[in-house]
């Protein structure tokens, strides 16, 4: 896909449709990453848009990142229009995302994928079948997704972390930290997190902590 691709656009409008504002990334920033690719930049990073058509029309999306520094692929936007819900899009796009990152792990690090992570708002629907099918951890901390916008404040979401190399109780905190600055850093490119008070905020809650396990709802 090239940045001046029709569906580029088309996915685009369709997450606006679906997230609020506060929680999307400009279509500048897809555009950016696709010419980085062709380019030849990408070193330990992939960014990668699947999208669903109906004839010449967009009708699902979804977005994520391979992370070669923690060998960890995040989950960006998954949204299917409401006259297509009923096709298995979502799952679907899902599971082609999930393919297409283990062979990124292969293909950069030559081995396999530790994890994969995303946020989500609490009340989603699909946070209970990541904690109860997909064996993930929803995260017991108040996660903020970082400000995409000036006049937009730091979004807190549930924070999930997906093991796929065995069933995970907990994280250590350590660990937890890396992914934090990672995505701050790499995915949103913020310049500098640490300077930010939102991403203080989140490292404090894991000062004098050794291990972050599932939030009390999302314990089994």
């Amino acid at each position: 896909m090239q940045p001046g691709d029709p569906a580029l656009r088309q996915a685009h409008r369709l997450l606006r449709r679906i997230f609020p504002t506060a929680e999307l990334v400009r279509r500048t920033e897809w555009s950016d990453s696709l010419r980085e690719r062709a380019a030849g930049l990408w070193t330990d990073i992939s960014w990668h848009l699947v999208v669903a058509e109906a004839g010449a029309r967009v009708v699902g999306v979804a977005t994520g990142n391979y992370l070669g520094n923690v060998n960890t692929a995040i989950v960006g936007y998954v949204a299917v229009a409401p006259s297509a819900r009923r096709l298995g899009l979502g799952p679907k796009l899902r599971r082609r995302l999930r393919a297409i990152f283990r062979a990124d792990a292969r293909r950069i690090l030559h081995r396999p994928l530790q994890a994969i992570v995303g946020e989500v708002r609490r009340d989603n629907p699909w946070l209970e079948t990541l904690t109860r099918r997909e064996h993930a951890l929803a995260l017991d901390f108040s996660y903020l997704q970082p400000r995409l916008r000036r006049d937009a404040r730091p979004v807190p979401l549930v924070f999930y972390y997906e093991s796929l190399d065995r069933v995970r109780r907990s994280i250590p905190a350590t660990e937890l930290r890396r992914l934090l600055y990672t995505v701050w850093r790499r995915i949103y490119r913020i310049s500098r997190p640490l300077a930010d008070p939102a991403f203080r905020h989140m490292l404090r809650q894991l000062e004098g902590r050794r291990r972050v396990g599932p939030l009390p709802s999302s314990s089994r």
